[in-house]
């Protein structure tokens, strides 16, 4: 799945990873819950600010992500299988969801929290940068990578209403399962990748 030269293919098939891991599609109902009490207008300009935060968080560990690990003296090989393993259980998580849970009262206005951090840079994209981010000789093609799928993601986020209103409850829980699968043969990959180069 990933590919150290700079490609089209390698940096569309990061950005397909990237904007399955954000699961804007997913993360739709939580945004209109949160978002409830704001006006239509409000609430996209809450977004698109809750966006750009996200969006810096993820470069930022982009950035850092190699120098991080090379302090760590972390493998290749045992990113990808690390990596692989994470990116497996959030796919299952996508297509076994566990039953949400109410945490009390959400402020009414969000900042950083919970929309931009851990709704779109979670856990799951943050360490999947730094996987690549080792991984790929060109940087560039990361940085690009997580452009398109942040773009991707903010059309789908800033048109969350129109989205739940078309594909209702159901096409949402739906495209969330679809992207859970298609996540998982990634994560599989990636794990596979990783066995291949030790067995080198």
């Amino acid at each position: 799945m990933i590919s150290s030269g700079a490609t089209p293919n390698t940096a569309l098939s990061l950005a397909i990873s990237m904007f399955l891991l954000m699961d804007p599609i997913g993360n739709v109902p939580m945004f209109l819950a949160t978002l409830k009490d704001l006006s239509p207008s409000r609430q996209r300009r809450v977004i698109f600010r809750e966006l750009v935060i996200a969006l810096i968080v993820i470069i930022l560990f982009a950035f850092v992500g190699e120098y991080l690990l090379k302090i760590l003296d972390i493998s290749q090989p045992s990113l990808l299988i690390s990596g692989g393993i994470i990116l497996f259980l959030i796919a299952l998580k996508m297509i076994f969801p566990p039953d949400k849970e109410t945490t009390g009262a959400i402020q009414k206005e969000p900042f950083i929290v919970p929309l931009a951090i851990p709704l779109i840079a979670g856990p799951s994209v943050l360490a999947a940068v730094m996987v690549y981010s080792r991984h790929l000789q060109q940087g560039w093609v990361l940085y690009i990578s997580i452009f398109m799928a942040w773009v991707v993601t903010a059309i789908v986020l800033l048109a969350a209403s129109n989205l739940k209103k078309a594909l209702g409850e159901r096409g949402l829980i739906a495209c969330e399962r679809l992207m859970g699968l298609i996540l998982t043969l990634i994560s599989v990959q990636m794990f596979l990748e990783g066995v291949a180069l030790i067995q080198k």
